[in-house]
Parts: C-alpha cells; structure tokens; sequence
C-alpha cells in the first residue's frame, strides 16, 4: 500500500439506514453536521443511507421496495399517459 495517499482523520459515526432505521457504529472520513447520542452514551455524527447491507435485497434475499425521493410516483405519472 502506498503511503500518504489515505486520509488520517478517520473518526467514529454512526450510519443510519433511512429506509429501516437500523444504525451501526463505524469510522468514516465523511463531514456532517448532525448528531446522535450512542447506546453507549457517547454522542457521534449521523451519516444517514438510503440502503444498507440490513435493507439491500442481495443481503436480505428479499425484494423490498425502497422509494426514495419519490421515485416511483414520477414514473407512474410519466408513463400513465400511454
């Protein structure tokens, strides 16, 4: 591995999947202005996903339907004209 190509300010946060609310503690270099108080009693920044390994079908081996943003009621309208 060649050196100081890799970020050395890895800290702490919890991930937070949007789509089922399941949270995991892990390190990341990602900047965010949100907290959240740990099961330890700790308070870490909040990375919020849309999926996760907790929601995605590969992990889960179940077809779930994640809409995010509204995705799939702009496909319903654009294609409910034809």
């Amino acid at each position: 591995m060649r050196k100081g190509i890799h970020p050395e300010s890895y800290r702490f946060v919890i991930f937070k999947d949007m789509s089922n609310g399941v949270t995991f503690l892990g390190r990341s270099t990602a900047h965010t202005k949100e907290t959240i108080v740990w099961e330890d009693g700790n308070e870490y920044p909040v990375i919020k996903l849309e999926i996760s390994n907790t929601s995605h079908p590969f992990y889960t081996g179940k077809n779930v339907l994640v809409d995010t943003a509204g995705r799939i009621d702009k496909f319903k309208k654009r294609y409910a004209k034809k």
